[in-house]
Parts: structure tokens; sequence; C-alpha cells
């Protein structure tokens, strides 16, 4: 929770992947209310108060999970909705003045997105949401130690520069430090 809490304020992008790997955690402990208390919330050394909440934040994704019928996997809607906010400025990115940075970086994208598409299986998903996907399979491959470790590196190198500025004019549209449309 605290963790999600500051990378929400600071990265969106980190916050989305956070709580995706944090859906698979919480099915890996089969959603029991024992084993995320001694596994995520007693390790966390706060004191009993803040323990409970821990927990009870824990539980509350548990329960929208279950919600939206995804104990066995996808993601929950909240992270898909900021993915679909993020995927509208990148549109404006791309045909606005303050977007210059950005277009740059993602026609350097642009040539891998059929490739990543057709890994990923998705041809109906926004090119941001697929860019979130490979980020996120990347890290799971890693994580499990699979493989094709020169693979993953070309997609977190050819994606993550584009995700980070991405989240970056996010946060600062977000905050009011830019406005899209000031010439």
């Amino acid at each position: 929770m605290l963790i999600a809490q500051q990378k929400r304020k600071q990265n969106i992008a980190e916050y989305i992947l956070y709580l995706w790997q944090l859906e698979d955690l919480l099915r890996a402990l089969q959603f029991s209310p024992e084993a995320i208390y001694s596994q995520l919330v007693a390790p966390t050394g706060a004191d009993e108060e803040q323990k409970q909440t821990i927990f009870l934040w824990y539980m509350d994704i548990v329960g929208l999970l279950r919600k939206e019928g995804k104990e066995q996997s996808g993601h929950l809607d909240h992270t898909l909705h900021l993915i679909a906010d993020m995927h509208n400025l990148n549109l404006q990115l791309l045909s606005l003045p303050v977007g210059e940075r950005y277009r740059t970086l993602a026609a350097q994208l642009a040539p891998e997105l059929p490739r990543l598409r057709t890994i990923i299986g998705k041809e109906e998903m926004s090119d941001t949401e697929l860019c979130f996907r490979a980020l996120y399979a990347a890290m799971l491959y890693r994580i499990r130690g699979k493989g094709g470790e020169h693979a993953i590196e070309d997609t977190i190198a050819v994606v993550s520069p584009v995700i980070a500025e991405l989240a970056s004019m996010y946060g600062k549209v977000e905050r009011g430090e830019i406005d899209l449309f000031k010439d």
C-alpha cells in the first residue's frame, strides 16, 4: 500500500506495473488472508494499526479481482483505465507541439510495434497497453529466470524510453506543470 501510494505520486507507469505484479502475487497466495498477512503485511515492520490498514488494502484488491472475475488472470479495470488515459495523452502528444520529444521516441518504437503485437497476440489492444504488457512480460521473464535475455533487453530498450516519457508527461499534466494546448 505504501509503495503503491508512493509510486502513484511519482511515476504512473511504475504504479501500474507494481499493481500488476501485486495482482499476480495475490493470486500466487491464493487470496488467502493468512498468507497475505504473513507474507506481505507482517514483514513490513509497521505498527499494528498500520498493519491492519495495509492488510485491508490488500484484501480490497482481492475483492476487486474477484468482483471483476479476474481470479485467474487479467488486470484490474483501474489500471486499464489509467492506461487508456495514458493512451489518450499519447495521441495528443503525437500531434501537439508540446509532444516533440515524445514523437521522436515514439517514432523509434513504431517499427517494433508489429513484432510486439504478434508476440503479445492482441490485435485490438492500444499501442500504449501493448507497451505495458511487453514491459510486464519482460519483467516476468527476468524474475523467472527464463532464457532470452537478449530479447528481453531489446524489448526494454525500445519500449522503456517511450513509456518513461509518457509517464513523465502524464505526471506533469496531472500536476498542472504543463499545458498541452499552450502555444
